[in-house]
């Protein structure tokens, strides 16, 4: 059986800055780090192959070259092989762009199973995923908190609101994982110096062309763009009430809701 596992790597977003100009990260001096829903993901894909020696974990990332030190990372933790997907003809490129893309190179693996994080942090959009599965015309279960592999099928146990789906999808298949799927495995050290000895292969654009409209990626083959982003606002500290009964505490809340007309 063969896995692909997606990472992304994103800017540890504690340490966030956004050019007022651009309306973009500013990534300069900003440490980097395996996108947290992916590196669930990669946990999950492990532990299958843990259970399984005929399993092999592919990791997939597309990104700027100093994206291979995620790759790296995927790698000492006990991945069998990584792909690094980058080009310059890439740049830019939205999460329908980068989902045709990626979608391009996972054809070319033949993976039973693909694994991704629910969402990037530096997107939360939750949408490459679902567009990659719907590139490759494959089924696909988000919000996974569980993952079962049979013969022939998938068991996805799946978030949803205030219940769980249980879900049997045939492989292949796509599932997208959340971050308390599984808590990430540290890197041995045997991993390490075999993941800094290993050549990453790099995959551009003239290796996916014949599977790539040229008119479908990058910057110029987005349908969408960022028009302003902005930082979270933090909200100043709300009215603490003390002292008040059960009745008392009520009637200020409902006072205060009427004075808001949210009642």
């Amino acid at each position: 059986m063969k896995i692909a596992i997606c990472i992304k790597q994103v800017p540890d977003t504690s340490e966030v800055r956004l050019d007022p100009k651009t309306n973009t990260l500013i990534r300069e001096g900003i440490p980097s780090i395996i996108n947290p829903d992916d590196k669930a993901g990669l946990e999950a894909a492990l532990r299958i192959k843990d259970s399984d020696a005929s399993v092999t974990v592919t990791a997939i990332c597309m990104g700027p070259p100093q994206a291979d030190a995620a790759l790296r990372e995927a790698l000492a933790m006990g991945c069998d092989n990584a792909i690094l997907i980058s080009g310059r003809e890439f740049g830019g490129s939205d999460t329908y762009a980068t989902a045709t893309i990626i979608a391009a190179e996972l054809k070319r693996g033949g993976y039973d199973l693909i694994i991704t994080g629910r969402q990037a942090i530096d997107g939360d959009t939750a949408q490459v995923g679902p567009q990659i599965a719907e590139r490759m015309g494959l089924p696909q279960v988000s919000y996974a908190e569980e993952i079962q592999v049979k013969a022939k099928t998938v068991v996805v146990k799946r978030q949803y609101e205030d219940c769980v789906h249980i879900i049997e999808a045939p492989l292949p298949c796509l599932v997208t994982v959340l971050a308390e799927i599984a808590r990430p495995r540290y890197m041995t050290v045997r991993g390490t110096v075999r993941a800094y000895a290993t050549e990453i292969p790099v995959v551009g654009f003239q290796d996916l062309k014949d599977h790539l409209n040229p008119e479908w990626i990058g910057l110029n083959g987005s349908p969408t763009n960022v028009v302003k982003s902005f930082t979270k606002q933090l909200k100043g500290q709300g009215t603490i009430l003390k002292g008040l009964s059960d009745d008392e505490a009520v009637n200020a809340i409902v006072r205060k809701l009427d004075e808001l007309t949210i009642i």
